[in-house]
């Protein structure tokens, strides 16, 4: 009787045993044993001269993994919630992992003096939608003042311009801006309007009206670039 009892009690063990084996196997049983990590979101982050191309602008809550790339032709970062990349020379990249505990909308930007400022930047949405980019139309300068007028060439290059003719006329004047440099460049004529920034090889234009007998200052806005030499000032002619 006694072995009897015995053989019940580990037949009875045996079972529970093997029970909780199969309710292991089949994903029962204790709460921990349920729990499965998740996965951490990638977004690829592609730098160039003045803005950022992310392949997802709006992530779940949780881990993000951020794999900066440098596609431009000068030194880049890229910070987001209070973490950054190291700077970046052109073709290298980085890896940055975030950890976004609540939903919201976050800034990211070029932590580059100057690079910000020049459109590197924007937002990111966490677990809510991220915001559309404005558009927006360029403005155009097209009033009539008295003066001859005409085109001028703006030769850019490291580091300097070169106006052609160095005689810039009065009234509505056609800058056509040619980047003949290594690097991005552009030609801003500082309180009357900005022109585009412009690749190696490239060309912009843009119009604008000026007064005859008015100091004009020009500069690069690239950071560094006018400290390098590329500004300088005409007085229109009339």
């Amino acid at each position: 009787m006694q072995r009897s009892r015995i053989g019940a009690v580990m037949g009875g063990l045996a079972l529970c045993a093997a029970a909780g084996l199969a309710a292991a196997a089949f994903g029962f049983g204790s709460a921990s044993a349920s729990v499965v990590a998740k996965k951490p979101t990638t977004v690829v982050v592609k730098a160039s001269e003045w803005k950022f191309a992310l392949s997802k602008k709006t992530v779940p809550v949780g881990t993000v993994v951020f794999k900066v790339e440098n596609k431009g032709k000068i030194g880049h970062d890229f910070k987001i919630d209070g973490k950054k990349t190291k700077v970046l020379a052109p073709g290298k990249s980085a890896t940055l992992k975030v950890v976004f505990k609540k939903k919201g909308k976050f800034a990211y930007l070029c932590d580059v003096p100057g690079h910000a400022k020049l459109g590197m930047k924007g937002t990111l949405g966490v677990g809510v939608a991220a915001p559309k980019t404005p558009t927006t139309t360029p403005a155009t300068t097209t009033t009539a003042a008295p003066g001859p007028g005409g085109t001028v060439t703006v030769d850019e290059f490291e580091y300097g311009f070169t106006l052609t003719p160095s005689t810039v006329p009065s009234g509505n004047v056609t800058f056509v801006m040619k980047n003949t440099g290594t690097v991005t460049h552009n030609f801003d004529i500082e309180g009357v309007k900005a022109g585009a920034f412009v690749d190696p090889g490239q060309t912009a234009t843009m119009t604008v009206n000026l007064q005859a007998g008015r100091t004009y200052t020009y500069v690069c806005d690239v950071p560094y670039h006018a400290g390098e030499g590329m500004e300088g000032t005409f007085v229109p002619q009339g």
